[in-house]
């Protein structure tokens, strides 16, 4: 588990491999080894001895990384064979209340009319709320600055003190606040709607059609394991996502259950990774 104890990624992890345990019969061990954005934890399944023992969790940000970053530990496509995509979980544009518009097309009218003034916060450059953001600006045709923080939960506190004007920010962090009348949303980031919040429209709806950015996790397992290992550990994971008690576990953090071929998570990252790359691109991002 190349994150830290207690975040979303970490819920995902232990809820699978619960099930995983009972469904395979072996004590499934979610070992925590956080740091460089997953990179660590990433680095040493890659190296692991690929008989199926060892796994790792990833998330969308690791597609984010491999363009990012120019020396990665490791080759996010080359290195890995993908055993299933877990999760999907949308980001919500939310904004100040202060904000007069009342949907995401009369928000990218409101910044158009007022170039580079209105902000967006972000947790961290190179972040799925900084891409959705970048995303935006360049489907939108429009100039906004760009705040980052470290996490997006700082993000959120200086939006609710009015610091920041908006953010995409999770289901699971601006729920109350929502609710609350302290913040409101515009339209999910992802291009279908979200269970959690299933009567508010997609950015693609709602104003900019195509509009798609769409948090993930995922299990990987070192590229050179044998085939049959691999085919049983898809169908543990995909029995695991079956059981009733997942979802509501997963939508404590806003995500939603999954389920997929190894096939089609490698489709998955590789087209997260074309698309990540036009997004970086067009929006001049650099980390090294």
């Amino acid at each position: 588990m190349p994150f830290v104890p207690g975040a979303g990624t970490d819920i995902t992890a232990r809820t699978v491999a619960g099930k995983m345990s009972d469904l395979l019969g072996h004590q499934v061990v979610v070992d925590n080894r956080p740091g460089a954005a997953g990179n660590i934890g990433l680095e040493m399944a890659a190296r692991a001895t690929p008989d199926g023992y060892t796994v790792t969790l990833v998330s969308a940000t690791q597609s984010v990384n491999s363009v990012l970053q120019k020396k990665m530990p490791y080759d996010l496509v080359r290195d890995f064979e993908p055993v299933s995509q877990m999760t999907s979980q949308p980001y919500c544009l939310t904004v100040h209340p202060g904000i007069p518009s009342k949907t995401a097309k009369e928000f990218i009218e409101l910044i158009r009319a007022k170039p580079n003034f209105y902000t967006y916060g972000s947790s961290g450059t190179g972040g799925l709320s900084h891409l959705a953001g970048s995303l935006m600006a360049s489907m939108a045709k429009i100039n906004w600055i760009h705040v980052p923080y470290k996490g997006g939960a700082a993000g959120i506190t200086d939006m609710l003190g009015g610091q920041i004007h908006s953010q995409f920010a999770t289901i699971i962090g601006t729920q109350a606040h929502v609710k609350a009348g302290k913040l409101r949303w515009l339209a999910v980031s992802t291009i279908k709607r979200s269970a959690a919040a299933p009567d508010l429209p997609t950015m693609s709806e709602a104003a900019l059609p195509g509009f798609d950015i769409n948090g993930w996790y995922g299990m990987l397992a070192p590229a050179a394991i044998p085939k049959p290992v691999l085919v049983t550990l898809n169908r543990a994971v995909l029995e695991a996502l079956k059981a009733p008690d997942v979802g509501p576990r997963f939508a404590l953090d806003g995500s939603e259950p999954v389920g997929s071929s190894s096939e089609e998570f490698a489709a998955h990252i590789k087209r997260e990774i074309v698309k990540y790359a036009k997004v970086t691109r067009d929006a001049g991002m650099k980390i090294d």
